[in-house]
């Protein structure tokens, strides 16, 4: 699958998607991610991205052009089943079920990451998809796309390294959590308290387990 990011601040993808899973995926060719830097498509010598805005107000908007031309150069190679998506705090909120509908249906994805006080809104004609990942306002969409990226990546074939990971993981039903994990050693001391195990967890009765950590699954709270 291929991912493109369009960003003032392409080292911030980068550094990201070199280590870990993503880091992985891209050596093996399962993912490919290009980060370009939008100033690469401005005209004037101050490689300007932004401008005041119309009407008056704090802060400085996106200007459309240089997104209209990166758009323009990315798209010239066709691509089926791919999306458009801008990072806004006015899109649809991110989840668990719009990641796998992602990892299905897309072969990619470009992402358009704003700044400052937001996007010159003619650019929306140009968007598939406006996308947000919770009720807040971050300083750029970078973390956005980063999030997706990452999202959609470990449910695509080969990325994770047991595909059994994804079957009851949190989320994987709608509003369903995982249930509690522990590790070695048994028991784990906090100064004086100890705490162990579940013994359920140590009897070999995967049967009787199985049902314990059904019975522990969480439903998030609205």
């Amino acid at each position: 699958m291929l991912f493109r990011v369009i960003t003032i601040f392409p080292e911030v993808i980068e550094a990201y998607v070199k280590v870990g899973m993503l880091g992985r995926a891209i050596k093996k060719n399962l993912i490919k991610v290009i980060a370009y830097d939008l100033r690469a498509w401005t005209s004037d010598k101050h490689n300007t991205v932004d401008d005041t805005p119309y009407g008056g107000g704090a802060g400085m908007v996106m200007k459309a052009e240089p997104i209209y031309q990166a758009l323009k150069e990315l798209q010239k190679i066709k691509i089926k089943k791919q999306k458009v998506v801008l990072l806004s705090a006015k899109g649809k909120t991110w989840n668990q079920q719009l990641a796998k509908k992602y990892a299905k249906d897309l072969k990619s994805i470009i992402f358009i990451c704003g700044r400052y006080e937001g996007i010159d809104e003619r650019i929306m004609e140009l968007v598939d998809e406006e996308i947000s990942i919770g009720d807040y306002v971050l300083t750029g969409g970078e973390l956005g796309a980063m999030t997706i990226i990452d999202s959609v990546a470990r449910l695509l074939p080969e990325v994770l390294g047991n595909s059994e990971s994804l079957a009851m993981e949190s989320h994987s039903k709608v509003g369903v959590l995982e249930y509690p994990q522990y590790t070695k050693p048994e028991v784990v001391s906090f100064g004086k308290k100890k705490h162990k195990v579940p013994p359920i967890l140590l009897s070999g009765d995967h049967g009787k387990i199985k049902e314990w950590r059904m019975k522990h699954l969480k439903i998030k709270k609205k």
